[in-house]
């Protein structure tokens, strides 16, 4: 008979060195049957206990090739869904916090998008064209890459009757860019590019295709948190980084690449994390898993049959063309 489910009330009141030795003592019981995954984004004192790390889909195809019976996500709501729907069926999606949610993907919820398609059909004939949801930033970012021309591109306020747009301008786009944003990433400047510049004319500067148009063209690479990472790490000894991602991400290279003699830093004056993110503690971390430990999934992602079949066949066209 299953136990039953041990009360988060308790955990919230525990210190954090506390939650790190019962977290600790967890994870060896549970052995190979758990695997914690943690994103690049994640605070340190939850990172730090993380068998697997990187971005959100590296996370759920990494996890997915592990014999594990609990994929434990330290991220945030969607990647957890992205997790559970990449693996197989006997593994079981956790998410610690159920608060840990997103945004930006909650800028894109389901009631939006279908009346957005059901508006688009209205008009739209056979011609190829990309709904790019739910950033904007990226798919203005992924496009430029892609040599389509910015009046190619135009935006749906998902807010407003046919995204505030005229049948001609739809027509005339290649790529309609849903009006979301990452409210980290938006924090980034020109200005802060530029004051660095001013101070180390040698320097270079490497952003999140998240951030905007304006801050990815002033930089000197974009691309993804692994991108970063690995850009950075590859980069020569003594060079200096300004880096328009996550802090926590930035704090972490930033000491990670400092023995090397290289210099990371934080390209907003002002400090911004992702804070959804950041619901995910030593305290639910702790709780979730002495509850597995005691048989009881708590905080269980599980999207549904036929909403995780086409939800695949999407994530595989993506992969298929990226």
């Amino acid at each position: 008979m299953q136990a039953k489910p041990i009360e988060f009330e308790y955990f919230d009141q525990l210190e954090d060195d506390i939650c790190a030795q019962r977290i600790t003592a967890a994870k060896r019981s549970l052995g190979k049957r758990a695997v914690i995954l943690a994103h690049h984004y994640q605070r340190a004192d939850v990172y730090k206990h993380a068998d697997l790390t990187g971005d959100s889909l590296k996370l759920s195809f990494l996890a997915a090739q592990t014999d594990a019976d609990y994929l434990v996500f330290c991220g945030v709501h969607f990647m957890a869904e992205v997790a559970d729907i990449l693996s197989s069926e006997k593994q079981i999606a956790v998410l610690p916090d159920l608060s840990a949610g997103c945004s930006m993907a909650d800028m894109a919820n389901l009631s939006k998008v279908t009346r957005a398609w059901q508006e688009l059909s209205e008009i739209l004939d056979a011609d190829e064209k990309v709904l790019f949801f739910p950033d904007q930033h990226l798919g203005r970012w992924s496009g430029h890459q892609l040599g389509i021309p910015m009046d190619q591109m135009v935006v749906w306020d998902f807010d407003e009757p046919m995204g505030g747009l005229t049948p001609e301008q739809i027509k005339k786009a290649r790529i309609i860019l849903w009006k979301g944003y990452c409210s980290v990433h938006q924090m980034f400047q020109p200005q802060h590019i530029l004051r660095f510049r001013n101070k180390h004319p040698d320097g270079l500067v490497i952003s999140h295709p998240e951030c905007s148009y304006e801050v990815c063209q002033a930089s000197d690479y974009v691309g993804s948190t692994e991108y970063i990472i690995n850009t950075i790490r590859d980069s020569k000894s003594g060079t200096n980084w300004l880096v328009g991602t996550e802090l926590n991400l930035v704090s972490r290279i930033a000491e990670e690449f400092k023995p090397q003699g290289k210099i990371v830093q934080f390209m907003s004056p002002m400090v911004c994390m992702c804070s959804t993110m950041a619901r995910i503690d030593p305290q639910h971390l702790a709780w979730s898993l002495e509850n597995l430990v005691a048989g009881n999934v708590v905080n269980q992602i599980k999207i549904s049959g036929e909403e995780s079949k086409l939800a695949k066949r999407a994530l595989d066209r993506m992969l298929e063309i990226s």
